[in-house]
């Protein structure tokens, strides 16, 4: 059954003060700005550093799977109904979704963006489209100690029990892995991978096709986007011990908000039962 965004977006909780996640319901926007790249590479092969190199040559903003797990959470409930559309054949996706949900972006990167490089690519025809590569035994290790250690944490799935931004974001990224990757990872991930990367060869033509390594820094990206080459180092960031450390670090600040949360709850429930008994006490007595 596909989630009706508007009918499942629950209230953030003012108990949520550890973290700093927002509460906006994408379906209620529209687009303010042209989307001019699409960066439909898989996630571990540069994303985040790519993110934030668009955004310093004043692409904004960027729109990258953190911004559905730890910006804007209520994002995770409309990326699960794009994959629930795409991959089960129920609901509709087309301009207008994509244009509520990534119209405040004038660029895009990582997943659950690259599972819908086809329909990215004919919703905006006119955007340059880029490929961040890594090698293919690399990048499966690198995966599978982070994202696929992410889907598949057992604490992560206790958190979002509790959390309401884990609540979202848990659900997406599971049936993004079950998806994309035909439902093993471990199995067919490295093929996943090379097949991804012959289909966007095949739908876009090369003058409007990047691909190269983050390593390679600013220039081939300058040049492809017809910008000037900034005169600070290429960003580089989010590697595997940071990932994990990011991780754990979100899992106790939910849990947190989950504890003040229930504390409240169940101050408020005892306050009531004992104002009750003290009345039904006072009214006895008299």
């Amino acid at each position: 059954m596909s989630l009706i965004h508007a009918d499942n977006l629950a209230p953030q909780p003012w108990t949520d003060i550890f973290t700093d996640d927002t509460c906006i319901d994408r379906r209620k926007c529209y687009r303010k700005v042209p989307m001019k790249v699409l960066g439909l590479s898989v996630g571990r092969t540069g994303t985040a550093s790519l993110r934030h190199a668009l955004e310093r040559l004043g692409y904004l903003h960027t729109y990258h799977m953190m911004c559905a797990s730890v910006e804007n959470p209520p994002d995770c409930l409309m990326w699960l109904d794009a994959l629930n559309w795409k991959y089960d054949g129920i609901g509709d996706f087309g301009q207008r979704e994509w244009d509520q949900l990534l119209g405040h972006c004038q660029a895009v990167c990582d997943w659950p963006a690259c599972a819908f490089a086809k329909e990215l690519i004919e919703a905006y025809p006119h955007a340059k489209v880029i490929l961040t590569t890594r090698d293919v035994d690399s990048w499966y290790a690198s995966v599978m100690k982070t994202v696929y250690w992410r889907a598949t944490d057992p604490e992560h799935k206790f958190v979002s029990q509790l959390s309401w931004a884990a609540s979202m974001y848990y659900p997406m990224l599971n049936k993004f892995f079950d998806t994309f990757f035909h439902g093993d990872f471990e199995k067919y991930g490295k093929q996943v991978y090379l097949d991804h990367l012959a289909e966007v060869r095949s739908l876009v033509p090369p003058d409007r096709l990047l691909e190269f390594r983050i390593d390679e820094g600013w220039e081939p990206l300058c040049n492809f986007l017809g910008e000037e080459v900034p005169d600070t180092p290429f960003p580089n960031g989010n590697d595997m011990k940071s990932f994990s450390e990011r991780c754990r670090r979100r899992n106790r600040r939910q849990l947190m908000n989950s504890a003040l949360h229930i504390s409240v709850r169940v101050v408020t429930i005892g306050g009531a039962i004992l104002v009750a008994g003290a009345g039904m006490y006072y009214n006895f007595r008299r």
